[in-house]
């Protein structure tokens, strides 16, 4: 499973990375040490933990902004079926929803928890692995 850095998770989250250590400091969300000592935070507590902060409109009013329509976030939820899959991305305060082929998210590799972009043309979003 892919785990995050404070600044890392903050950049995701939409926040500074002091924002980050003081929720981490608060138990907010919870983090574990590397073998050199950095903070670092699970892909499945953080995707979890940024849905619950889009949901709750967060403490502070983020400015988010995206360059040629590229959300950058975090793979929350995936819905596989037969043929057609679903994709939910939690990009700051967005929440984006790709459909796309089974076989796409399997070539991927996409997971809960792992780095995606989402870039929206139209009524059209698509995937591109970090």
């Amino acid at each position: 499973m892919q785990s995050y850095t404070i600044g890392q998770a903050a950049r995701l989250l939409g926040v500074s990375p002091d924002t980050a250590r003081r929720w981490a400091d608060a138990g907010r969300v919870a983090t574990h040490r590397d073998e050199s000592g950095r903070r670092l935070v699970d892909g499945r507590d953080l995707a979890a933990f940024s849905v619950e902060l889009a949901a709750s409109g967060g403490e502070e009013d983020p400015s988010y902004t995206s360059v040629r329509n590229a959300f950058p976030g975090i793979v929350t939820a995936i819905k596989l079926g037969d043929v057609a899959a679903q994709v939910e991305i939690q990009a700051g305060p967005h929440r984006l929803v790709s459909l796309l082929t089974r076989e796409a998210v399997e070539e991927l590799g996409l997971e809960v928890g792992m780095e995606a972009t989402a870039r929206v043309k139209s009524t059209n979003v698509h995937i591109d692995r970090a």
